[in-house]
């Protein structure tokens, strides 16, 4: 990985004077988004009571997920053409209607095109949250830009299943989609105010879209998404494997495609590739938490409430190890961050597997959420590191908007195929609790012993930047 000898900014330069109103934007859409997942899945019950569509439930997820994937892998295109301003305001605009039809909706059907609106608009302000980082701020605040941005899926964790519960235990489901439109409305009010309409002539570029990488990327969305709904585990297995297959042909497309989705420093002796299958490996990592509230009112007979805070146990580490690790600046340091991060994720999920048990008390439900810590602050410490990686790893300044960009990218797909791979492993356990929980949690601690294999590879042992990326990182930083 590449990475500046330059001090790192603080906090504060983030977060006052005329930086606060980019950082606030960045955060704000990022935060829309988590918030919104989080929202939606609390309250999805009490409006399915109240209009019905039981058969759609799992839908409302695929088609926010698919859509979310579909504009994540344009976000660079659209930067390029509209600027930060614009982009941002047609993807504001986009997630208020969704969400909008949602709150409106008096059937399913409807209330399931509503959210492949909310996804599209969704997907545009998560990747552009990464995107505009390295054009709208000095190259020293990216690493705290990035943690700032990442911590907001922390915030949604524990902000959208609180909320949604509220409106929810009122019956009043549709003002909890009426809330998150005014808080678009307040982001997009900034964003005239502090964004620029254009970051210089490279913005005016606008490259073809990849139809062939986009299709084959979307349709292995779609191909896992479906796997996480099936009940058999065999043909889920195949449906997994199958989605696998197209990733793999997505990337032989992307390879000889002149304008793909990944910037073409992917497919060098560049580091980026190894950056970003380890931000893979991580976000798949982060899909445990699905089931952890499961787990808990099955094994240890918690409440529902109290289950969905031990799920958000991982967010809460991640948060807690974001904020400090992206202080750290030394090379030295850094790349034994981002090394340590996967293996802190492994021991994490070991120790709560280890420990789990039926019929489990506070004793062993505390060392579980324990577990979870760690987990989380393993992904959390190398999180924003692997993201500046991704940005200054480029080979030619033009590409920084791309590698940007395709980090959400990435992390929307590894989301996909680890909520897949995790339905897959609980089903394989059949009637016993323990076992699917176990079964998942040593599976996915594994994976994570991988993830300490590319990050070995994202921070090389010569930390210093090369000639090409060093010229690309400050044309860039401008």
């Amino acid at each position: 990985m590449n990475t500046r000898t330059e001090a790192s900014g603080s906090w504060r330069q983030l977060l006052t004077g005329r930086h606060l109103g980019v950082a606030a934007v960045l955060a704000g859409g990022e935060a829309l988004y988590a918030t919104n997942v989080y929202l939606t899945s609390s309250l999805l019950p009490t409006a399915i009571d109240d209009i019905g569509g039981l058969r759609y439930y799992a839908w409302t997820s695929t088609v926010f997920l698919i859509a979310s994937v579909f504009s994540s892998m344009i976000v660079s295109r659209t930067l390029a053409a509209r600027g930060p301003r614009g982009a941002y305001l047609i993807g504001l605009a986009l997630f208020a209607f969704g969400t909008a039809v949602c709150a409106l909706s008096p059937t399913m059907e409807l209330l399931l095109a509503g959210r492949a609106v909310q996804g599209f608009g969704g997907g545009l302000l998560a990747g552009l949250g990464y995107a505009v980082i390295n054009s709208a701020l000095p190259r020293h605040l990216w690493t705290r830009a990035t943690a700032l941005v990442s911590t907001m899926w922390g915030v949604g964790t524990l902000v959208g299943p609180a909320v949604g519960g509220v409106f929810a235990q009122f019956g009043a489901w549709r003002w909890a989609f009426g809330a998150l439109i005014a808080c678009t409305v307040a982001v997009t009010v900034l964003v005239p105010m502090v964004l620029p309409r254009r970051t210089g002539d490279r913005d005016r570029v606008v490259a073809p879209v990849p139809v062939v990488p986009l299709a084959l990327l979307t349709a292995a969305t779609l191909l896992v998404s479906v796997a996480g709904l099936l009940a058999d585990a065999a043909i889920a297995g195949v449906a997994v494997a199958g989605a696998v297959a197209l990733v793999v042909w997505f990337v032989a497309a992307d390879r000889r495609s002149p304008h793909g989705v990944l910037p073409p420093s992917t497919f060098t002796r560049s580091p980026l590739k190894w950056v970003y299958l380890t931000i893979a490996v991580l976000a798949m990592a982060s899909t445990v938490e699905t089931f952890v509230p499961l787990f808990g009112q099955q094994l240890a007979g918690l409440a529902p409430v109290v289950a969905g805070f031990l799920g958000a146990a991982l967010a809460l580490g991640w948060t807690v190890g974001e904020i400090p690790s992206a202080s750290a600046a030394a090379p030295d340091v850094v790349r034994r961050i981002v090394r340590s991060g996967p293996i802190l994720v492994a021991a994490g999920l070991a120790i709560m597997a280890v420990v789990l048990a039926e019929q489990a008390g506070s004793g062993r439900v505390a060392l579980w959420a324990a577990g979870l810590i760690i987990a989380g602050a393993g992904i959390g410490i190398a999180w924003p590191h692997l993201a500046v990686g991704a940005m200054s790893a480029v080979a030619e300044p033009a590409e920084g908007a791309r590698a940007s960009a395709a980090i959400n990218t990435v992390q929307l797909i590894a989301n996909a195929f680890g909520t897949a791979l995790a339905g897959v492993l609980v089903n394989l356990g059949g009637q016993s609790e323990l076992r699917s929980a176990q079964l998942l949690l040593f599976s996915f601690a594994a994976l994570a012993l991988v993830g300490g294999g590319t990050a070995w590879r994202a921070a090389p042992r010569d930390a210093r930047p090369n000639r090409a990326a060093r010229r690309a990182v400050e044309a860039t930083a401008g």
